[in-house]
């Protein structure tokens, strides 16, 4: 099971999750998000994921407010491997984004009704949120079921170590991402529920 914990801000975060057996860990750079780094503090925390996760580790800049283009330039001037477009971003932007970044991730709920084939839009790969994006809610995992999802996409919204083995049954991801559900308060990520997280994500998977 491939692991991704998200909004990250420290080193000791970051390394409790690389520790934990994290396959990626991901930055936030939303304006308005309570997990947004600026520049320089984002260089930090790719800096330490480097040092300590190796080759084959992946480190995501998460955005859902930028123009796609910038996006890209941002991911390759601070040194992310894969660039994540959460929201409402089209086929064209992933394309635009692609010619910059080698590899590019598209985020989307089912509130938006998308097209939830894998690659569908030109991703790399894709990931499932809740209807209420970085809300941390439990959301109806039977939705999933038509769908007949195939491929490399992720599972999001509502996770947290209790949780997620059993979500992991249901829908039959081939990831899953946690942020607000390791969190003791919005931004603060509580070591121990990252750690217990992976560990559980990865003995279901």
């Amino acid at each position: 099971m491939y692991v991704k914990v998200c909004g990250l801000k420290t080193i000791d975060a970051v390394d409790a999750a690389i520790d934990a057996g994290a396959d990626a860990i991901g930055v936030v750079m939303n304006d308005t998000s309570p997990r947004a780094l600026y520049e320089d503090e984002a260089s930090l925390i790719v800096e330490a994921a480097r040092e300590s996760g190796g080759l084959g580790l992946d480190i995501v800049l998460v955005v859902n407010d930028k123009p796609a283009a910038e996006a890209a330039k941002l991911a390759v001037d601070l040194g992310f491997d894969v660039l994540q477009l959460h929201g409402e971003y089209t086929a064209g932007d992933i394309a635009v984004a692609s010619k910059i970044v080698d590899r590019v991730w598209r985020a989307t709920s089912l509130a938006h009704d998308p097209d939830a084939a894998v690659g569908a839009f030109g991703e790399e790969r894709l990931l499932l949120d809740a209807p209420r994006p970085g809300s941390g809610e439990r959301w109806d995992l039977s939705t999933l079921a038509d769908r007949k999802l195939v491929g490399e996409w992720l599972l999001a919204g509502g996770l947290n170590p209790d949780n997620v083995a059993d979500a992991i049954a249901q829908a039959h991801p081939w990831g899953v991402d946690v942020s607000s559900g390791v969190e003791s308060a919005p931004g603060v990520k509580d070591l121990d529920a990252v750690r217990n997280f992976v560990l559980a994500a990865k003995n279901a998977g």
